[in-house]
């Protein structure tokens, strides 16, 4: 376990690096000018080459690259174009927010998801394992806004038992965390619900039921612990997504984000913070793929990874 760890901290690195190598050409190659930008629609071509060598912008790609290389290894993820704040400093205001939303997200997406494919699956193919299949298909198919604002709508405008938005209080993280919850959960409710038939299906089940092991005993200990790998997996991924922003819904409710801030940079070319936001999503994808392999080798004694 520990070689295999070692082994994917390096291909993470290697993958980093990949990524920030990428994400600089693809910032290099848009048609639209970050300089010309900052610098207004009245500025003069001096100016505006002043901008540039002080930004660093009029050297070649790859100086540019390596220079950022240099001092991403030394931990400086750049200084933004627009706001003139270090990045990390930018990062690391925004990153609690985000931590909070991704856990109540994965919350609410296993609490919703884990129901109902457990239920359908031990009530598969009757009325209520259709009621559950329908509701899911449509938290999958709903859009996170459509979604964001019924809740809005519902729970602080008719009932107002929770604020409209904002951040800083658990009260402020339900709605978005539920509105992520809602629309994820559809996902974890037909992948457990899947997992779980084919579990249910094996000859150690039946095994199990033949020695007298009641129902709870059957589902949770026997069939769930095997079933739910794919989930563990899923949660992996669901960990970078959320680390890169759910902007729809940061928007909608006013969470002060990595999204909302990255959201903000490209609409404003902030190259440096784009990079940085990339980086960090790509992080914590890695990061959560590591954490459920490990996860899943815990829950399966008998994967072997090499």
């Amino acid at each position: 376990m520990l070689n295999f760890i070692l082994k994917r901290i390096a291909y993470a690195f290697l993958i980093l690096i990949g990524i920030t190598f990428i994400t600089f050409v693809l910032t290099y190659i848009i048609p639209a000018d970050p300089v010309r930008m900052l610098a207004g629609r009245s500025a003069t071509a001096e100016t505006v080459e002043s901008i540039r060598h002080q930004l660093g912008l009029d050297k070649p790609l790859i100086v540019q690259y390596l220079n950022y290389l240099y001092n991403l290894l030394q931990g400086d993820l750049g200084r933004s174009y627009v706001q003139k704040i270090q990045v990390t400093e930018l990062l690391l205001s925004r990153l609690p927010a985000t931590l909070l939303l991704m856990v109540g997200a994965i919350f609410f997406e296993l609490l919703i998801g884990l129901t109902v494919g457990i239920i359908s699956s031990v009530k598969r193919n009757t009325n209520l394992d259709k009621i559950l299949t329908t509701i899911s298909f449509i938290g999958i198919s709903a859009p996170q806004f459509v979604v964001g604002l019924i809740l809005l709508y519902l729970f602080a405008y008719k009932l107002d038992i929770l604020p409209l938005g904002g951040y800083g209080t658990i009260f402020h993280l339900i709605l978005p965390a539920l509105t992520l919850g809602i629309t994820g959960g559809g996902w974890y409710g037909r992948m457990t619900r899947s997992s779980m038939i084919d579990v249910l299906r094996q000859d150690y089940i039946r095994t199990a039921k033949a020695k007298g092991a009641n129902n709870f005993r059957v589902i949770f200990i026997h069939a769930l612990r095997n079933a739910i790998l794919p989930i563990i997996a899923m949660i992996g991924l669901d960990i970078g997504i959320f680390m890169s922003g759910a902007v729809v819904v940061e928007s909608v409710f006013g969470w002060p984000g990595i999204g909302q801030l990255a959201w903000q940079a490209i609409q404003r070319l902030d190259i440096p913070i784009i990079v940085g936001v990339t980086i960090i999503a790509a992080t914590f994808i890695i990061l959560g793929n590591l954490i459920a392999d490990i996860a899943s080798a815990i829950c399966d004694p008998k994967i072997r990874i090499k």
